[in-house]
């Protein structure tokens, strides 16, 4: 069944804002946007990406949510930031915690600024093979050690990908740290698709129920995940104008409704937009 909210299309609590495709991580089982280390940043400028957080203001957007690929890669990150700060908005990232300049735990450490990573478990071999890089649970793990120790706002999901993997004991390691830490299921949307046309029923069924993802291309998405669902773009019209086309309303209506008794949780790993915290919900079958 599917079902349009009452709210307003053009209402928008919560926007992703892609930045870049590129990755120190290729993660070739998973990766949902297909990022890698030879990937671009896109053709969005950041003087698109300034105006763009403008006008997320402008629409009384509360949280943006920088991702990528690793949005800390992108070198007009730091700016971005402190600009949706500038403007009043709430800042989430969405960073694999490979390697944190100096700058960025400045930036993290700002109350107005949540964070979220991704882990996979708690033994080193099984993470990397996940990851596609050697070392990098070794280099996450530390990163989550020292937010902890510098008391930022933090929250992991641990994408489960079945075949036995450590997911729970990933959780409970978490959990020593003092780590809130959800788990997910891996959705079939592009690595993690293995080939296969991607599928509604992979969503939550929250996507574009007051939030949307800007791709590095400036195309508009119900959310990451759902970048299949793609619809307008911001170079060529104003985000406004995207979110009350019947584009984005037919984008809308094509997610499947949740009809569990069950409410999604907030979390929706592996995007994580909420700073409150709750379980994670598991997609549409």
């Amino acid at each position: 069944m599917t079902v349009l909210t009452d709210r307003p299309v053009a209402s928008l609590d919560f926007l992703s804002l892609e930045l870049t495709s590129r990755c120190q991580l290729t993660c070739p089982g998973q990766c949902y946007a297909e990022a890698g280390p030879t990937q671009g940043h896109g053709s969005m400028t950041a003087e698109n990406w300034h105006r763009l957080i403008d006008e997320a203001a402008a629409l009384e957007t509360s949280t943006v949510q920088f991702i990528g690929g690793e949005p800390t890669l992108h070198p007009a990150f730091t700016e971005l930031v402190e600009h949706a700060l500038r403007v009043g908005l709430s800042v989430r990232v969405h960073s694999n915690f490979y390697k944190v300049r100096a700058e960025h735990w400045a930036l993290f450490e700002d109350p107005r600024v949540s964070v979220a990573t991704t882990y996979y478990s708690d033994v080193a071999a099984e993470h990397d093979a996940i990851t596609g890089r050697t070392g990098s649970h070794t280099a996450t793990r530390a990163a989550i050690v020292e937010a902890v120790s510098r008391k930022v706002r933090l929250r992991v999901t641990i994408v489960d990908h079945g075949n036995g993997q450590r997911a729970e004991r990933a959780r409970a390691e978490m959990a020593g740290l003092g780590v809130t830490a959800s788990v997910d299921k891996v959705r079939a949307v592009g690595r993690a698709a293995g080939g296969l046309l991607p599928s509604t029923s992979s969503l939550c069924g929250r996507c574009a129920n007051g939030k949307a993802a800007v791709l590095p291309d400036g195309r508009v998405a119900p959310c990451e995940i759902g970048r299949f669902l793609a619809t307008g773009n911001v170079q060529e019209k104003p985000l406004a104008a995207v979110l009350a086309s019947p584009e984005w309303a037919q984008a809308r209506v094509s997610v499947p409704a949740r009809t569990s008794a069950d409410p999604c949780g907030p979390d929706c790993g592996p995007s994580d937009d909420s700073s409150s915290g709750g379980s994670s919900c598991s997609p549409m079958g």
